[in-house]
């Protein structure tokens, strides 16, 4: 079983993070600049809460608020579970889907280490996969 370290030795550690106070507005132009769906929402070290399209759509969009005047603690999801670098894909599947969310951030005790999404484990459990078939595959020419 693949774990949560795994999938980030594949690829990487980079998170980027917004704090609770930022504007909403910053927040989507973060999300733009570096091309991802989701911040972790910070105060100072604490991780607080995760802020995505998603919230913005159903937060600002939907309302008919303003992004500019909308800070992102507004709207920030703070339900969010988190794991740890020892915890494998099928409990981060399970808590995706309990929680219905696509994105994990990973602690070691209180310090936030990375993030990860639904698409980084499936792309894990692919890979992980993969593996398998062409272990059998060899095992089936040579046997």
């Amino acid at each position: 079983m693949i774990t949560v370290q795994q999938i980030l030795e594949h690829k990487g550690h980079q998170v980027w993070t917004i704090d609770a106070d930022a504007s909403v507005l910053d927040a989507i132009g973060e999300m733009a600049t570096h091309d991802i769906g989701a911040l972790v929402v910070m105060e100072g070290a604490d991780v607080v809460g995760l802020i995505s399209e998603r919230q913005y759509a159903r937060g600002v969009a939907l309302l008919g608020r303003s992004s500019r005047d909308t800070r992102v603690r507004d709207i920030m999801r703070t339900d969010i579970p988190r794991v740890a670098l020892g915890t494998d894909s099928d409990a981060c599947i399970a808590l995706i889907t309990e929680y219905r969310t696509r994105h994990l951030p990973v602690m070691t005790d209180r310090e936030l280490v990375g993030l990860i999404s639904i698409g980084d484990l499936v792309a894990a459990i692919i890979r992980e996969q993969q593996i398998t078939i062409d272990d059998l595959t060899r095992y089936i020419a040579t046997g």
